[in-house]
């Protein structure tokens, strides 16, 4: 990755399990008890005020012609 991004590990229920901001490029981070990780934008998550132990839900949006 070119640039810092920010990750949050969910576990099946989609429940942040663990949070690691402003993850810089060439860095690696590790949650075993995760089911599937999120990145998003650097910042986004304290922008959003986003915890751990914050149940996220996910909702597909279409795009009409």
């Amino acid at each position: 990755m070119k640039f810092a991004i920010d990750v949050l590990y969910l576990s099946k229920q989609k429940k942040v399990l663990k949070i690691r901001d402003n993850m810089k490029k060439s860095r690696m981070s590790v949650c075993f008890r995760a089911h599937s990780v999120l990145e998003l934008p650097a910042g986004h998550a304290a922008l959003t005020g986003t915890v751990v132990g914050d149940q996220l839900e996910f909702t597909k949006h279409t795009v009409e012609d």
